[in-house]
């Protein structure tokens, strides 16, 4: 794959962005830096880094694309609420990591992705908040005397 100034500028971009960004936001932050870059080429020389395995492509089931700069062997947890995705590395994954390495081997399966969901902290805090003011306010009792 040759190298151009518009795929440095992507790979550059990605790998120094830990938010596993869409090619969207990506298109976006680097129109700061290149405002002559189109969407296309940003979507394509993703999909083309993906497939050389330069940058890893995080297709989630009924989410948009999102991409990592980072090759390091490590999961990723995202927030159902906000949709951030987080690189989390835990050695007790390894040993099912590898036990799935060997049963996709065994079926012929292209592929996997594990995908561990949790809230965020600042989406945990909303959502008590949220029920918080959702509960109704204890009513004061007057006693008389």
């Amino acid at each position: 794959m040759n190298h151009t100034v518009q795929r440095d500028a992507i790979l550059k971009e990605l790998r120094m962005n830990h938010e596993h960004p869409t090619a969207d936001k990506l298109y976006e932050n680097l129109r700061k830096k290149l405002p002559q870059i189109s969407l296309g080429t940003v979507y394509r020389n993703l999909e083309q880094m993906a497939k050389m395995g330069t940058i890893r492509k995080l297709s989630l089931s009924g989410h948009q694309k999102r991409f990592d700069g980072d090759l390091s062997h490590h999961f990723h947890i995202r927030c159902p609420r906000c949709d951030t995705i987080t690189n989390i590395k835990i050695d007790a994954l390894n040993s099912i990591d590898n036990a799935f390495k060997n049963v996709i081997k065994d079926i012929g399966c292209e592929n996997y992705y594990f995908e561990l969901t949790n809230m965020c902290p600042e989406c945990r805090a909303a959502a008590e908040a949220e029920k918080r003011a959702e509960m109704p306010k204890k009513r004061e009792v007057l006693t008389w005397r």
